[in-house]
């Protein structure tokens, strides 16, 4: 699982973004497994510490996110 800046509290923040073509990179906050570059991934919010409420099928093309499909 990866995250994305910025931290949106909910999945339709995070999907009205990306509507509005905002780019989003992903990133694992650990450092220690490096986030796909490519193919599908799965984003999770809001970040660490807070508990995660919500998770968001994505589609990856050059570490960026380019669809969401869940």
């Amino acid at each position: 699982m990866s995250y994305v800046d910025p931290d949106y509290p909910t999945k339709k923040a995070f999907k009205e973004a990306m509507y509005q073509g905002v780019s989003h990179h992903t990133y694992n906050p650990s450092g220690m497994f490096p986030t796909r570059q490519n193919g599908d991934d799965v984003i999770e919010g809001p970040h660490y510490p807070k508990a995660h409420k919500w998770c968001a099928g994505v589609r990856v093309e050059d570490g960026v996110v380019v669809e969401i499909l869940s």
